[in-house]
């Protein structure tokens, strides 16, 4: 059950919520527009699993929502966030899970998450810093994890290429994320340049191999 959650956490952006520093995120030029994305997951050793990302907008809030769901396990996560003149601040927080009639759930709310960004918020974040090229070498990301600890990443911009997936060919901006603590552990990430929070494709590599993959199948767009 922990295995799973842990490549579903990675895969759905758990190591990814970036808050340089100590403050709120640095606001940007990057727009923010509504969309649903639906991805196809495949792990090594499990059945290939489906995930569907929405981003919206409700009454003066963003609401970032995914969930996964293989023939056996169910997760899910969402985010509460605000813009401010000083960036992206996250409001409140919620996941779960399923695995075999077993269940658990977290939350964090507006005390817990202080100044720090919540995995889904940081997500759009992270996308926008790439599209900007904020970072010309290797960053550090701190963040929250689904209980509220602190958790690190290194980041670095690896490349700007189109991408060719089920979905359309899109620009891409390719991110290489590191846990310092496991560096023989790599995500590999696609975003779109002009839309922050899309995730085009992702990889999961571990001592050279590719362990997961993750791929965009379909994409709608509203007006923001």
């Amino acid at each position: 059950m922990m295995r799973f959650r842990r490549r579903l956490a990675l895969l759905a952006l758990a190591v990814l919520a970036p808050a340089l520093g100590l403050g709120a995120a640095q606001a940007d030029d990057a727009t923010l527009t509504p969309f649903s994305a639906s991805y196809r997951l495949e792990v090594k050793g499990w059945p290939n699993a489906s995930i569907d990302h929405r981003l919206s907008r409700e009454s003066g809030h963003w609401q970032s929502r995914m969930e996964a769901a293989i023939a056996v396990a169910r997760g899910n996560e969402q985010s509460r966030f605000i813009e401010t003149p000083k960036g992206v601040r996250s409001v409140n927080y919620a996941s779960g899970y399923s695995l075999l009639g077993v269940r658990g759930s977290y939350r964090l709310g507006s005390d817990e998450l202080g100044e720090r960004l919540d995995r889904q918020a940081a997500l759009v974040e992270l996308s926008r810093r790439a599209a900007n090229g904020g970072c010309q070498a290797t960053c550090r990301f701190v963040y929250q994890d689904h209980r509220g600890r602190e958790e690190s990443v290194d980041y670095r911009i690896v490349e700007r290429a189109p991408l060719t997936l089920p979905a359309g060919r899109f620009d891409a901006v390719k991110v290489e994320v590191v846990d310092p603590e496991t560096p023989d552990r790599q995500l590999l990430f696609h975003f779109h340049p002009e839309m922050p929070g899309l995730l085009l494709a992702a990889e999961y590599h571990r001592e050279g191999e590719r362990r997961s993959r993750l791929t965009l199948r379909a994409l709608e767009t509203e007006a923001p």
